[in-house]
Order: structure tokens, then C-alpha cells, then sequence
């Protein structure tokens, strides 16, 4: 009886190649699974050409909710953001990713998972971590590393293997940009964004938005409500995070929003330009910001940024199933406890603009922020404050002073 292996698989030329490959090479019986994190259309036609290309069965799982309310929400809920940019929608889906193929690969007996991901990218780090930290036990094949027996060093290379094997795929060596989708986003890299001096071509580039110029010349108005950090509504219409996410992608998109251009920092230590479409999650990220404004208190608040950017990099570097990442997810829990309430906006031609907060926890007292005196505030309690705030700079001006006079003096 053959060895099984799981292959993580896209339906693209890369993985399509490597099933016949991983039969020839190891002699295992191919399981292929396609992990449906919301990238809609792409997984058409897969069970077809899975089978054609010589595996014995193909999952396809849909984890979409999954990835919404268990990856998605606690990095907006912290405001994790990578290099002050990147709002992490590959990286956030790659655990959710792991965690299915380590599933699929106990229920079929798998001795190994196997991989598409290359050499040089990210991707390898956190499908790796991520097998590694649920099933020590399972071995990872990495067909881009193991240079000896993987061969094939282009696309035309690709699909002459593939055809010297009897499958003949829609496929051409033409090529174009490299992309990962999902329901959070959609990114870009190759063809002229290779080099950072030249703009990005966004007429082709494009798939979920329109520029900001392309976008429509009326704003529209945009009301949603939280409970305790989560979005619940649009526009009064009550929905799942998904579903949310989904109606947001189509606004933002229609409206020109999340577009970012940036040149990052691999973990594995080179830096990669690439474009990032996130319409929805964009705007996510700033109606909940928008609400913990007025919810979180200034020593909370500050605490959260350092730990956000800190959870920007344990989830980009792949390291989400780790005990930090769980230590920092509890703080950030704790601190929505309160974030509840409606945030209202609009959207014009790239922005998003403000256009009212409200929550019933809401720490702004408007008495307390008006110049008039209040019943809380007394203008002349300020002169006590400003001195003990101000003494140590005091101090030590009076400390410099009277060094100088002495050096003066000799």
C-alpha cells in the first residue's frame, strides 16, 4: 500500500505540476486539498484537473468563517498592521491554512504535507511553522528547496513536464502577475513592480477595486454598529463577519479604499515590492479604531499599539501558534470588552471620512472638553499639576544652571 502525501493545492500550474511529480519522485498517492478562504471563482474546475493530473482525491474546505472569526478578527481587533502598511491577509490565512491540512492529512493516514511555496517568500515559513507546531511528526515537502530533485525552473518548464505526462492543461508560459486572494484581500507582485522606480500599471493590475480617480464623484454614507469589538451590522443590516467583510470589499472597491503600494520586509531577510488591494478590511480597521477612540483609555490604548505592532510580527513571521501570540490575543480581548457602539463615515475617492461616533461607554464628556468650567474640572487645579509634572525638568535645568555658573567661575 502507497504512502500518502497531502498537497496544499491551488489548481495553478505550480501544483498541477507537482502531483505527478511527488508520484514519479516519492511513489506516494497524492491527496490534494484546496483550502476556500474566500477567494471566490478560482476554485472552479479544480476536482477536474486534480484528478486529470493524477491525484486520487481532492478536499476542497471551506474555511471562511473560520478565518473571518478566528484569524481575521483578533488582528483587527489589536490593530495589527506590518511596517505601518500591510494589514497581513496572507499571513493571517496561512494558519488557518496549516491547521486544515494537518486536519486532512490525520483523517487520510498522510505521512507527509507538501507545499507550492518557493525558497524565497514567507509562505514557507508560516505553512511550516504552522505543520510543525500542530504535527511535529508529519514530514513537510518543500519541491522549490530540494533543487537536486525538483528540476523545473520555469513555467515552460512546467508545462513540458506536465504534458510529458500526459496532461495537457489551459495553461501558457506567458507571464503575469504573481497573486494570493482571499476575502481580505488580493496581492500583486512581478512584472514592473519588481522594480520599485516604476509605477505600478493599475489598468491591469487591478481586480477588486478602482483607483481613487476611477472611483465615483459622490461620497456615500456608511453606518456600522460593534458589540464588544465585533462588527455586527451595515447600514442597519445585521450580518456575519463574513458577509460583512464581503459587503465592505464592495464598497471599498467601488470607492477606491485600501490600495497600498509598499516595499516590505521578508522574514527571510530581503525586501519585496508588492501592491495590496484590502477595500473591505480597510475600512474595518479604521471604523474600529474610530470606535476605541472613544472607549479606550490613554495608558490602554498605548500599551495596545506596542502590542500590535508586536502581533504584526508574530503573525507575519508565521508564528501564530505560540504561546505570545495567544498572551497578547487575551489582552486584546480584554480590552474590547467596552468597544461597542456606532461608527459613522464616508467614503470619497480613497478616503474614509468621519462622520460621528457614538457608544454607551464612550469616555469623551463633553462638559469636561468644553473651555467653560465644569463641575469636574477646575481650570486652577492645572497649577499644582504642571508643577509636579514639570519638576524633574526643572530640576535639572536648575542642575545645568548652576554646573555652568561654577565652570564660569574658575
Amino acid at each position: 500500500m502507497k504512502e500518502k502525501v497531502v498537497l496544499a493545492y491551488s489548481g495553478e500550474l505550480d501544483t498541477t505540476a507537482v502531483i505527478p511529480w511527488l508520484k514519479e519522485t516519492f511513489g506516494y498517492e497524492v491527496i490534494c486539498c484546496c483550502i476556500d478562504c474566500g477567494q471566490g471563482e478560482e476554485l472552479d474546475g479544480l476536482e477536474e484537473r486534480a484528478k486529470l493530473s493524477g491525484a486520487s482525491k481532492l478536499y476542497i474546505e471551506d474555511i471562511t468563517d473560520d478565518f473571518c472569526e478566528n484569524y481575521i478578527m483578533p488582528c483587527v481587533q489589536a490593530g495589527a498592521v506590518y511596517e505601518n502598511k500591510y494589514l497581513l491577509g496572507t499571513a493571517m490565512a496561512r494558519p488557518g491554512i496549516a491547521a486544515k491540512l494537518v486536519e486532512i492529512a490525520r483523517k487520510e493516514g498522510a505521512v507527509a504535507i507538501c507545499h507550492g511555496a518557493t525558497g524565497k517568500g514567507n509562505d514557507q515559513i508560516r505553512f511550516e511553522l504552522g505543520i510543525k507546531a500542530l504535527a511535529p511528526d508529519i514530514k513537510i515537502i518543500a519541491p522549490w528547496r530540494m533543487t537536486d530533485l525538483w528540476t523545473m525552473q520555469s513555467r515552460e518548464d512546467e508545462i513540458a513536464y506536465c504534458k510529458a505526462h500526459g496532461i495537457d492543461l489551459p495553461f501558457d508560459a506567458s507571464h503575469s502577475y504573481s497573486r494570493d486572494r482571499n476575502l481580505w484581500h488580493i496581492s500583486h507582485e512581478g512584472l514592473e513592480l519588481e522594480d520599485p522606480s516604476q509605477a505600478p500599471n493599475y489598468d491591469d493590475l487591478l481586480v477588486l477595486s478602482v483607483t481613487p480617480e476611477k472611483a465615483p464623484d459622490e461620497d456615500e454614507f456608511v453606518t456600522m454598529t460593534f458589540e464588544k469589538g465585533v462588527p455586527v451590522s451595515i447600514n442597519g443590516e445585521k450580518m456575519k463577519v463574513a458577509d460583512i467583510i464581503r459587503k465592505l470589499n464592495e464598497l471599498g472597491g467601488k470607492h477606491g479604499i485600501g490600495i497600498i503600494d509598499i516595499v516590505e520586509n521578508r522574514v527571510v531577510g530581503m525586501k519585496s515590492r508588492g501592491v495590496y488591494e484590502t477595500p473591505g478590511g480597510t475600512i474595518l480597521m479604521e471604523a474600529h479604531a474610530q470606535l476605541e477612540e472613544l472607549v479606550l483609555d490613554r495608558a490602554t490604548m498605548e500599551v495596545k499599539k506596542n502590542l500590535a505592532n508586536k502581533l504584526a510580527q508574530v503573525v507575519y513571521e508565521g508564528k501564530w501558534f505560540t504561546p505570545l501570540r495567544e498572551a497578547i490575543q487575551a489582552f486584546v480581548e480584554k480590552t474590547q470588552e467596552y468597544v461597542t457602539g456606532e461608527v459613522k463615515f464616508r467614503l470619497y475617492k480613497g478616503n474614509i471620512i468621519k462622520a460621528g461616533t457614538t457608544s454607551p461607554y464612550s469616555l469623551y464628556s463633553e462638559s469636561l472638553a468644553s473651555f467653560t468650567t465644569g463641575d469636574l474640572y477646575d481650570h486652577h487645579d492645572a497649577d499644582g499639576f504642571i508643577t509636579l509634572f514639570g519638576l524633574p525638568l526643572k530640576v535639572r535645568a536648575m542642575k545645568l544652571a548652576e554646573m555652568k555658573n561654577k565652570t564660569s567661575d574658575k
